[in-house]
């Protein structure tokens, strides 16, 4: 019998493995077809759209701008200014409100140089003096364009995942080894808080530098961590069942933390903490930097160490992991000092983008960190799964949670709809991988 060539090997080992890509393909496909809308330029490069249109005048006009108040209106208004310096006159700048704009052009008239040319953003066209003038008005052109694949959108949407793909890595980990970890969403809150309360009561609150913010945070991380390490000792030295040991984490954490921060919100955490959680290198959020460096990272170790292999050795046959040499105790303590440490991670950066601590932070999250884990191809059974998988499979989940807000779905129908596309994903997955049949399906009915 022929063999399948080298090519179509690599296909079908690569559609096993991340096979669940071709669904957030379509996911997206779907979401850009259905919010198709008018777009319009903005900020600097709107600016030059109209004066080019202005400067094809061919004479000299009064040029009065009118913008509100945003940063890119005032990028918009500034790049008319300097294109249009050479060749028309602009007579006013106004960056409020419709009343500053038509006073600005009363004014205009009353010294002789009335507007001719109103320059304006699709805000500022709308208001009354603006639309109600005899002046030409130019606007940034509109094109279609979908929603969904807006820059700004799709930055959004890796922004939003980070928290939960950054702590699905330690998940992975913990389900690749036949365990699981519910105690995350917890940790969350008890980093947030950690941090919050060290912000506020070490290092001097809102007046914190930014040695006192690392410390801070540095703290946090490493309670978690060492909550992971309890429970992996729980787990690996008493051979208690994960699900109960987490179970019991989840409920104490979420206890410790209400009693750290005397259930009040800590709000006195400084400006400059943001940086983490919303801060930006070369257009990119810093927290999707250190995603995708930790996605890296922990691709490596599972890939191409003996660590990774070993935690697969584990996952997949334990007894046999343990005759083979393999130090199955170490590997537990490991998996869930990761999950628990990422999980702090979390914790901070939530911290960060809120800049404040609050002991509810994190609520049903470990529900949505196993899904992208479960979404991304690892089997709950242990000893399959790809870090990657993972990654795309917190893209899915995230995507969902998107579009379901661009088409302005209430909240009810989007948990409906979120749990039964993950529930419809893995099963999809689990028949690709043949590990579940058509056959097997209908002999549940027949019996």
């Amino acid at each position: 019998m022929k063999q399948p060539s080298k090519h179509i090997s690599n296909w079908r080992q690569f559609v096993n493995d991340y096979g669940m890509i071709f669904v957030l393909l379509f996911l997206m496909i779907i979401l850009s077809m259905v919010t198709v809308d008018h777009q319009q330029l903005v900020g600097a490069a709107a600016g030059r759209e109209v004066a080019q249109s202005i400067n094809r005048i061919e004479s000299p006009r009064n040029v009065l701008i009118a913008t509100p108040q945003g940063k890119l209106d005032v990028e918009f208004a500034q790049s008319i200014e300097q294109e249009l310096a050479k060749r028309h006159s602009v007579i006013a700048v106004v960056q409020s409100g419709p009343r500053q704009v038509s006073l600005a052009l009363k004014q205009a008239t009353v010294s002789g140089h009335p507007a001719d040319v109103i320059a304006c953003t699709a805000a500022s066209a709308k208001w009354d003096p603006v639309a109600e003038s005899s002046a030409q008005k130019i606007k940034p052109a509109s094109y279609r364009w979908p929603n969904f694949l807006m820059p700004d959108n799709l930055v959004t949407i890796a922004q939003r995942i980070t928290i939960i793909a950054i702590i699905a890595i330690g998940m992975t980990m913990v389900i690749i080894t036949a365990g699981i970890d519910l105690s995350v969403g917890s940790l969350i809150a008890l980093s947030a808080v950690v941090t919050g309360v060290m912000i506020r009561d070490c290092f001097g609150g809102k007046e914190a530098d930014l040695f006192g913010l690392w410390c801070s945070g540095l703290a946090g991380i490493l309670v978690c961590a060492l909550v992971g390490l309890f429970t992996g000792l729980l787990i690996a030295a008493f051979r208690l069942p994960p699900f109960i040991v987490t179970l019991a984490m989840m409920l104490l954490i979420r206890g410790i933390a209400n009693v750290l921060s005397d259930q009040r919100t800590i709000h006195e955490i400084p400006v400059s903490f943001d940086m983490l959680g919303k801060g930006y290198l070369f257009g990119v959020p810093i927290s999707v930097w250190l995603m995708f460096s930790l996605y890296a990272i922990a691709y490596f170790v599972m890939s191409r160490t003996t660590l990774g292999r070993q935690i697969y050795a584990v996952g997949g046959n334990e007894e046999a992991a343990r005759l083979s040499g393999v130090r199955v105790k170490r590997i537990l303590l490991i998996v869930y000092t990761v999950c628990g440490l990422l999980a702090g991670l979390g914790g901070v950066i939530v911290c960060s983008q809120l800049r404040s601590a609050k002991a509810s932070y994190g609520m049903m999250d470990e529900l949505t960190v196993i899904a992208a884990v479960v979404v991304g191809g690892t089997s709950l059974m242990g000893g399959q799964g790809k870090i990657l998988g993972t990654l795309i499979g917190a893209f899915i989940i995230g995507v969902i949670q998107n579009g379901m807000n661009l088409v302005h779905m209430d909240d009810k129908t989007q948990m409906i709809v979120l749990g039964s596309v993950i529930v419809l994903a893995v099963l999809l997955d689990r028949i690709k991988k043949g590990e579940v049949s058509w056959k097997e399906i209908r002999s549940v009915f027949n019996n």
